[in-house]
């Protein structure tokens, strides 16, 4: 790791000296190192023994601080393990770092007599979460080892020489694309997901129009439906050649960005100081779970007294049932972080405000995003009743028009045309939740979960 020091340098320091010393631990604060100077410890291990094996607990992160030693990441593949060779200032044990429970991925073992600096993980974590951005980027990021480490962990495709100091053998944006689509062709979920649909498109033609079951005779077959959505004239004016369909779906997005926009906005803060702040939850929460339960059709007469407009009712309608649910996931998140992190955070000289940034709202990220997802699909069946119900326009009120109307093949293109863009809409949620999480997805391959 760059910012290593001479062996002589450090055998002639003490251990709070060394800290100031090892980089990024260079960068904290005078209080902060001192306070981790008070629970590390000095090793001396002899040439052949082991430090850690992969699948043990992780509980801290090493320093070398004599001799040499090398870590071992074993292979998930035919690749050969990534072995890479260890001096002083180098850290090692990175897996400590991770969310508790967090389990080695790597192994480690002294070379020649070395003498090694152990720091609890919990401090170090809380430690940098109080430090500059660029302490945590040097520690995670930038050092030579850690680097090859992280990357060899985090890239199933990586591959080095034993001991090299040269960086992995990246794979390109286009190779990593193919390889995705080539394992998407040959995984069998492509096929099953295949198979389910033709049975279910089976059993609607087969009940609908060949055997002409009684409950389903007023149906629309699928051929019905098909020839519809795609004609260049269709009989019920809606087709995907006429621009009033389009219309339509735009009018529903933006009812629905708009009401899981305000649902956002205030449901996460909200959600955030029910689960932090024991008095505030006493005086909010009971109005919140008595209201929560209420059926979105119940706000209906009040939202059209209320407000002014046809359009804001639908966007409250729309509002009320995400906010429900990405505030109650947000409060849920803070109650699940380890109390842990929140102590060392607190022994390390964090203020209050200092432990809420740093520590509550990174640890409820994941709860956070698993309410947004639901949200946005509670969005878009809420928008559909008060479509219903008070709209003009949008995919609902396409819905109900359709049925008054007996135009049933209209009312099957409503509902796909809704499942589709659900569906994209929730798949955006998740991809951004992926990109701001991606240590969540290194702590799930660390751990083996897929």
């Amino acid at each position: 790791m760059s910012g290593a020091v001479s062996s002589d340098r450090l055998r002639e320091a003490g251990t709070a000296a060394i800290l100031a010393e090892l980089a990024p631990l260079s960068l904290l604060s005078a209080e902060v190192r001192s306070r981790l100077t008070e629970r590390a410890r000095l090793e001396d291990v002899p040439p052949g023994q082991s430090l850690f094996d992969a699948g043990q607990p992780a509980h801290t992160l090493c320093a070398v601080i004599e001799g040499t030693l090398d870590v071992e990441v074993p292979s998930r593949g035919p690749a050969p393990a990534i072995i890479v060779t260890l001096g002083p200032g180098d850290f090692f044990g990175f897996e400590c770092l991770l969310p508790s429970p967090s389990w080695r991925a790597s192994r480690a073992r002294a070379i020649t007599n070395a003498r090694i600096l152990s720091l609890d993980g919990d401090d170090v974590n809380a430690a940098l979460l109080l430090a500059e951005p660029p302490a945590r980027a040097d520690l995670a990021k930038e050092g030579t080892v850690s680097r090859r480490l992280f990357d060899a962990l985090n890239d199933d495709q990586a591959a080095m020489s034993a001991g090299s100091a040269g960086a992995p053998n990246r794979r390109t944006a286009i190779q990593h694309s193919v390889n995705k689509l080539g394992n998407a062709l040959t995984s069998p979920r492509l096929y099953l997901a295949l198979i389910g649909f033709a049975i279910f498109f089976g059993l609607w033609q087969l009940s609908v129009d060949t055997l002409r079951l009684p409950r389903f005779k007023e149906l629309p077959t699928l051929v019905a439906v098909v020839r519809e959505w795609f004609s260049t004239n269709p009989d019920y004016g809606l087709s995907i050649f006429v621009g009033e369909y389009y219309s339509h779906i735009l009018i529903s997005l933006e009812r629905v960005g708009l009401a899981f926009f305000l649902a956002t906005m205030l449901g996460v803060p909200l959600g955030l100081s029910l689960g932090w702040s024991k008095k505030f939850r006493e005086y909010i929460f009971p109005l919140f779970e008595i209201l929560r339960p209420v059926p979105i059709l119940a706000w209906v007469p009040l939202a059209i007294v209320m407000l002014p407009s046809d359009e804001s009712a639908v966007i409250f309608l729309t509002f009320i049932a995400a906010f429900f649910a990405t505030t109650l996931n947000t409060m849920l998140g803070v109650q699940s972080i380890d109390t842990s992190y929140i102590r060392a955070a607190y022994c390390l000289g964090a203020s209050h405000k200092q432990v809420f940034r740093h520590v509550v709202v990174p640890g409820a990220l994941p709860f956070i995003f698993t309410g947004l997802q639901i949200a946005v699909g509670i969005a878009w069946f809420s928008l559909v009743a008060a479509e219903m119900v008070s709209g003009q326009f949008g995919l609902g009120y396409v819905i109900n028009t359709a049925y008054t109307k007996i135009q049933y093949p209209v009312i099957v293109i409503g509902m796909v045309t809704l499942g589709f863009v659900g569906y994209t809409t929730s798949a955006l949620v998740r991809y951004v939740g992926r990109r701001l999480m991606a240590w969540r997805e290194r702590e799930l391959a660390l751990s083996g979960v897929h």
